[in-house]
């Protein structure tokens, strides 16, 4: 299972474009907010499942602020991240993934790319922005999720 990771799109579809493309084969897209009004057509464009959560500049009434997914084993907390106060810490993003028994929390909203590995407790996730970076390197990033068939995964981060 492969799964492409993005946030703060802002409706720059093209960039969307261009990470779905670079990645490759992918089996499902989770977008993290913060989309632009043209969530429809990211998932004509993805062309696998498509998962959409609702950020802070969205206001789109079918998005939910918080998706729980499976894949495998696993089960994935996604938000947004700005209700969960991920500018100023982590631990309620980790406590929400905990109390709904997930052991990957993704969230998006500062646009930095993010990763500490967990396997005990909850693996959380940011990939970073694909259109509005703000780390020192400013390149525009997004991550890929790999679970094997032994439903052990791995992360990496790629930038456009």
């Amino acid at each position: 299972m492969r799964i492409l990771v993005i946030s703060d799109s802002h409706g720059r579809n093209e960039n969307v474009k261009k990470a779905i493309e670079d990645a490759g084969k992918i089996n499902a897209l989770i977008h993290l907010g913060d989309v632009g009004s043209s969530y429809r057509e990211i998932e004509s464009m993805a062309r696998v499942p498509a998962y959409f959560v609702c950020g802070n500049t969205d206001y789109i009434p079918e998005l939910k602020d918080r998706l729980i997914l499976m894949f495998g084993e696993h089960r994935i907390y996604a938000v947004h991240g700005h209700r969960e106060g991920v500018s100023m810490g982590l631990s309620g993003l980790r406590y929400n993934a905990l109390q709904n028994e997930c052991d990957i929390a993704l969230f998006g909203h500062t646009h930095i790319p993010y990763l500490d590995e967990n396997e005990d407790d909850v693996t959380i996730l940011n990939p970073g922005s694909i259109s509005l970076p703000r780390q020192d390197d400013g390149k525009k990033t997004y991550a890929i999720i790999d679970i094997d068939d032994y439903d052990i995964v791995s992360y990496e981060f790629h930038s456009i």
